[in-house]
């Protein structure tokens, strides 16, 4: 066994070597947690400044080139980011931070499937990382991927009973694929879970289930919550319009529609809304004056619905047949038009030429339930 070198026996080169070395990973570590700490503080430019510090003194060095992708991902220059995480792995294949750093970049940039390939890099080293597993998920949900993205999520919830993210991820996930009574089960999981801390996206996410499974009454409390905590909020405040709507309570929805356009004037979806709100309630002129003003942005094919049912509604079914012909002959594909025109001939009694506008939809080769019924309700009168 060779003896112990002692101190005395370094040669001075040795010993300096020795220094500069224990020195220079003094320097590069001092000036790496400077970085970060800038980074945490969001002074970015400050920490780019460290970490080019640091690799100028050592090139390629694995702190550095995380860091100023850190930096770049965090001013959202996605493709400078990619640039120095891909080189810092080039130089240290398997750095978890320049992965995770580098799969984050591609999700932000909707690369979904790069995302997914590098976080599954990261997952060889570290199978049982919540954050980067309810990543995956949110990335396989993305690419439509139900089966994948479900079983990740549960995977965190077995890992982690009523993880947040597992359970929000889900609900978006079934409601993605029309499941709503599921996405319900698991965003109600979510609210119960925090009573106290409401989260107005959950509310408004478990209000529009209801909306989709048409039980407005009882996602009607949900929105009204999110309107306690954010008075503007866009989606509490057309969740409750629209479940008015659906409730056909139309004269309740006009304050909260018009309440959007205090805050969105040129929304045309919105105005078109309102507009038919104002018909429902017989209010035609105002209603006009809401669908005109969305034709005034740009055409819109609701909005001259709307001005045609008005004339419906007045008892001027020759002009309401005009204007629901130029419709079709622009949206050949659309049922409801066809029953409107249909609708229009039969109060002009005109039953024959209400059938043939039904039958031409029929000709398309679509089928339609409603057109269907219709058909049988004018042949039994």
């Amino acid at each position: 066994m060779a003896d112990e070198l002692k101190p005395e026996e370094f040669s001075f080169s040795q010993t300096q070597e020795f220094n500069k070395t224990d020195g220079t990973n003094t320097a590069i570590s001092e000036l790496s947690k400077k970085g970060y700490q800038y980074l945490k503080d969001n002074s970015t430019k400050e920490a780019i400044e460290a970490f080019n510090q640091i690799l100028n003194i050592e090139e390629n060095n694995n702190y550095a080139l995380v860091g100023l992708g850190d930096s770049e991902r965090k001013q959202c220059h996605f493709k400078e980011a990619i640039e120095y995480y891909s080189k810092c792995l080039s130089c240290h294949p398997g750095n978890n931070y320049a992965l995770f750093g580098l799969a984050d970049c591609y999700k932000a940039i909707n690369q979904y499937k790069k995302a997914i390939e590098i976080w599954e890099q990261y997952l060889v080293h570290d199978d049982r990382n919540i954050t980067v597993l309810t990543r995956v998920a949110d990335a396989y949900r993305k690419i439509r991927d139900f089966k994948k993205s479900k079983n990740l999520y549960l995977k965190v919830l077995d890992m982690e009973e009523n993880n947040a993210y597992a359970l929000i991820g889900l609900g978006h996930l079934h409601y993605d694929f029309k499941e709503y009574k599921d996405a319900l089960f698991y965003w109600t999981q979510m609210l119960e879970m925090n009573p106290s801390h409401v989260d107005i996206r959950v509310l408004t996410s478990i209000g529009n289930c209801h909306r989709k499974i048409k039980t407005f009454e009882k996602g009607l409390p949900y929105f009204e919550k999110a309107l306690e905590l954010d008075p503007n909020n866009f989606y509490a405040l057309f969740g409750i319009a629209d479940c008015y709507r659906g409730m056909n309570q139309q004269f309740r929805s006009i304050g909260y529609w018009n309440k959007i356009l205090e805050i969105d004037p040129k929304n045309k979806v919105i105005l078109t809304r309102t507009g038919d709100a104002y018909r429902n309630t017989g209010d035609y002129s105002t209603a006009a004056e809401y669908y005109n003003r969305a034709m005034d942005i740009d055409f819109d094919i609701y909005a001259a619905l709307g001005l045609a049912l008005i004339c419906k509604g007045e008892g001027k079914f020759e002009e309401a047949t005009d204007r629901l012909n130029q419709l079709i002959s622009g949206d050949p594909k659309n049922y409801r038009l066809y029953i409107d025109l249909a609708d229009c001939h039969l109060k002009m009694n005109n039953k024959k030429e209400a059938l043939e506008t039904l039958h031409s939809f029929q000709k398309l080769g679509i089928k339609n339930q409603a057109i269907n019924d219709f058909i049988d309700q004018i042949q039994e009168n």
